[in-house]
């Protein structure tokens, strides 16, 4: 094993630094969010999708295009992404990536930007709706 460079930090570290900066939202928190207004972004690659389902509704942006889809500044972005107050909840397969999404998201000004605890595995879990 190597000795790693001064300064870096491992992703456990950089996810839980993350993670600091949001107020994850579980199954049921998320539901009720979509319900309410919130858009439900999935980042999960087509693979992914088609192996473990979907949830009906959701936005579906994968992860290498997500801060252009919804940078209010970015001529890319979506046409309801025009709002710094849109409330965004990333999901992803077991709620890891989200988490580093949502905070990249935050970085963009979105600052309501959240995940799913979970990702898409405890939202099948709880029983709510999937295709």
């Amino acid at each position: 094993m190597t000795t790693a460079p001064p300064g870096s930090r491992g992703i456990s570290e950089i996810l839980a630094d993350a993670r600091t900066r949001l107020r994850r939202l579980g199954p049921e928190e998320t539901h009720a969010a979509v319900r309410d207004g919130a858009v439900l972004v999935d980042i999960r690659p087509a693979a992914q999708r088609a192996e473990f389902g979907e949830i009906p509704g959701a936005v579906v942006i994968e992860r290498n295009v997500l801060e252009w889809r919804l940078d209010p500044r970015s001529d890319a972005r979506l046409p309801f992404a025009g709002d710094y107050g849109l409330e965004v909840i990333v999901t992803c397969q077991e709620g890891y990536t989200s988490s580093l999404a949502a905070v990249a998201l935050q970085d963009l000004g979105l600052h309501r930007a959240t995940d799913l605890t979970g990702g898409f595995a405890a939202w099948k879990a709880a029983g709510l709706p999937t295709t």
